[in-house]
């Protein structure tokens, strides 16, 4: 997801481009690559390069419920700024930046590989479901509800609770 633009840092504040992105990225670190495609609009600044991307792409996530593998589609849109090291006029350094910035290398390669796999971490969703009417396990035997029942006998209920059990079907029969 690299993109040459020494012509953009070249050009008057306001110029744009459009860049079609298209290509697989390691987004969980765990090696598996997924497809990132989607659209960087990239305007000059004062400073250097806005991107303004919208990508989507997908990655495997287990399901929280019944641990099967499943593929989680995201929708990623982002807006940050990238900075030349180098004057593109000049070739001289210019001065590091602060911390966490994103930077167009020396070469001036704009790459909006780190910032599309830091907010697709971000919209991964914190409990992954492989759908919302995923039945789950079995706690007994471990057996995943989703492929049909388990063998496992039907639990008799806490005879501590038969009172109130008696209670609320009086409530129902009483209304």
């Amino acid at each position: 997801m690299q993109m040459n633009v020494s012509q953009l840092l070249q050009e008057p504040i306001g110029a744009t481009r459009r860049q079609q992105v298209d290509e697989a990225l390691d987004i969980t670190g765990e090696g598996n690559r997924s497809p990132v495609r989607g659209e960087c609009r990239l305007l000059r600044t004062q400073e250097g390069i806005l991107a303004n991307c919208e990508i989507d792409t997908e990655v495997a996530l287990n399901c929280n419920r019944c641990d099967v593998t499943y593929s989680q589609p995201l929708h990623v849109e982002f807006e940050e700024e990238f900075v030349p090291t180098i004057d593109v006029h000049s070739g001289v350094a210019l001065e590091p930046p602060e911390p966490g910035v994103f930077t167009i290398d020396e070469h001036h390669i704009l790459d909006v590989s780190e910032a599309v796999r830091q907010y697709a971490l971000t919209a991964i969703p914190l409990k992954a479901l492989c759908s919302q009417a995923c039945a789950g396990l079995c706690p007994t035997c471990g057996k995943n509800l989703n492929e049909g029942p388990c063998q496992c006998p039907a639990e008799e209920p806490d005879p501590r609770w038969a009172r109130l059990r008696g209670l609320s079907t009086e409530n129902r029969e009483n209304t």
